[in-house]
């Protein structure tokens, strides 16, 4: 898996993921963000077609956000951009395996894809399907396991599962 350039930033939040892109490309506003995309594409090994390009402006364009690949494929159809679920699905694991998102597993069969590739925790709402990230100066786990012999952890992932209370 490649990394996430270094130099992008470690976590962004809100807009602030649009502008760790422009400060990245171009050390100011950004007033061309196709280019952009096409830049980061390239830098982590995408070719940017116009799937992944249309892909990466749905994705990065404005705040951070946490979406299934069904949330961006209604989103797409929306536009009236003619893709399948497919391509959707697969496009989302090549930024993932480029380090442009994370995936966040919540049930056996559902996932989220996270525009803040950063070490985080999130909080998922049960019976809403919403995902959001736990504010980062809370601590959630303050001490690791020991790997087993011959292994290294890689990455530590805290889905707190929340339920609304009951007037």
């Amino acid at each position: 898996m490649k990394a996430f350039p270094a130099n992008l930033g470690a976590e962004p939040s809100g807009s602030e993921l649009e502008q760790r892109f422009n400060r990245f490309l171009y050390g100011r506003a950004d007033p061309n963000p196709q280019e952009r995309y096409k830049t980061v594409l390239r830098q982590v090994g995408l070719r940017p077609t116009r799937q992944r390009m249309i892909l990466a402006q749905l994705l990065f364009a404005g705040e951070s956000r946490h979406v299934t690949a069904e949330m961006l494929f209604e989103e797409a159809i929306k536009m009236g951009t003619p893709l399948s679920l497919a391509t959707v699905y697969n496009t989302l694991n090549q930024f993932t395996e480029a380090g442009l998102l994370s995936q966040v597993g919540v049930d056996g069969a559902k996932a989220f894809f996270d525009t803040n590739p950063s070490e985080h925790h999130h909080f998922f709402v049960e019976n809403e399907g919403v995902l959001f990230d736990i504010p980062g100066a809370e601590a959630v786990v303050d001490r690791l396991p020991e790997a087993p012999v011959g292994f290294d952890i890689v990455r530590v992932s805290v889905v707190v599962r929340l339920r609304r209370k009951r007037s």
